[in-house]
């Protein structure tokens, strides 16, 4: 059994990874540890588990095995190289970190440590995700020329988002490094890492932090990948376009079907493309290679490329200028 230590519950999510740490036969929660005291002893009272209100006491204990890391972006860096160091497996909340820098160091003590870090991008799993990738992968859209992602909901205007989320020290920024980050990795996924990037940042509701981003990733091909996010849309559906010279995938427009339209298909007119069963969630591959010593090789490469595209988006609108990946620091 890999005993679990919940290291906050700052993250709107962080109660949907303890029902999956519940759900799962291979973990149970051990102890909470919270950035908030009385937020964590609430969150362990409701558990039946104690509340460890001492960081470095949780990570020294040697009936904690791993760690579920859902603290604000701005402390990841040094959570998570403390329980790195301190021999604990890591499933973390997106993003790693606000920086490539931070991820580096990061990803150094896990691997000096030797533990298992997986991170929670879950619309890689959905199944509209792998229908698009095997349409991809029998070039029926041809060389790609644009995607476009789309993911927004109305949490500033109806004031559903905790107020914290729009915090800016905390989170390092709003829509987009929050909610964005879904159609972020996912245009990465289909088109690839881009050259540059630029953004533009909306603030609607007068929030510390952006509540209407565009981030626009740019291409030494001539492709462009759209990447769109919000906090001030009623009724915005989750959507994917994806273009090329042969063809068009479209989903989520309003409906949840794939549908593609493709030169190379002998119908010349819209096709409904079968979605396979959802891959199994990240946290259970998590899971998976904590039991088997694997390595979550796709998932973390594509979450060091969102930090990377986050960060330069945030420079990007900023600076009022294109921004290339190049000019991170590492």
């Amino acid at each position: 059994m890999i005993r679990v230590g919940m290291l906050s519950y700052w993250h709107v999510h962080a109660w949907d990874y303890t029902k999956q740490v519940q759900e799962n036969p291979n973990t149970e929660v051990a102890a909470v540890w919270d950035e908030i005291p009385a937020r964590g002893q609430e969150a362990a009272a409701k558990l039946g588990v104690p509340f460890i209100a001492d960081l470095d006491e949780l990570l020294a204990r040697t009936d904690i095995d791993a760690v579920v890391v859902d603290a604000p972006s701005n402390i990841h860096r040094d959570v998570m190289v403390k329980a790195a160091r301190a021999g604990k497996h890591i499933f973390t909340e997106k993003v790693i970190a606000p920086t490539l820098r931070e991820v580096n160091e990061i990803l150094a003590a896990v691997r000096e440590a030797k533990v298992k870090l997986t991170v929670s991008l879950p619309r890689l799993n959905d199944k509209y995700t792998l229908a698009a990738q095997e349409v991809l992968s029998k070039g029926l859209l041809g060389q790609l020329t644009q995607a476009r992602v789309r993911l927004s909901h109305n949490g500033a205007t109806a004031d559903w988002l905790p107020k914290h989320f729009y915090n800016l020290e905390q989170t390092g920024g709003g829509a987009l490094i929050d909610l964005g980050c879904h159609p972020m990795y996912l245009t990465r996924l289909f088109l690839g890492l881009p050259q540059s990037v630029s953004a533009a940042f909306g603030y609607v509701t007068g929030k510390e932090v952006e509540d209407n981003a565009v981030a626009t990733l740019h291409y030494d091909n001539g492709a462009i990948g759209i990447v769109e996010a919000g906090f001030v849309n009623a009724h915005s559906p989750f959507c994917v376009e994806i273009h090329g010279t042969e063809g068009t995938l479209l989903y989520g427009l309003p409906d949840e079907v794939v549908r593609v339209k493709s030169n190379k298909l002998e119908a010349q007119e819209w096709v409904t493309i079968e979605q396979p069963a959802n891959a199994i969630s990240a946290f259970d591959q998590w899971v998976g290679h904590v039991l088997n010593n694997t390595e979550a090789t796709e998932n973390v490469g594509l979450a060091v490329d969102l930090t990377k595209l986050m960060e330069a988006a945030t420079i990007a609108n900023a600076e009022k200028r294109v921004v290339s990946l190049s000019e991170l620091s590492n």
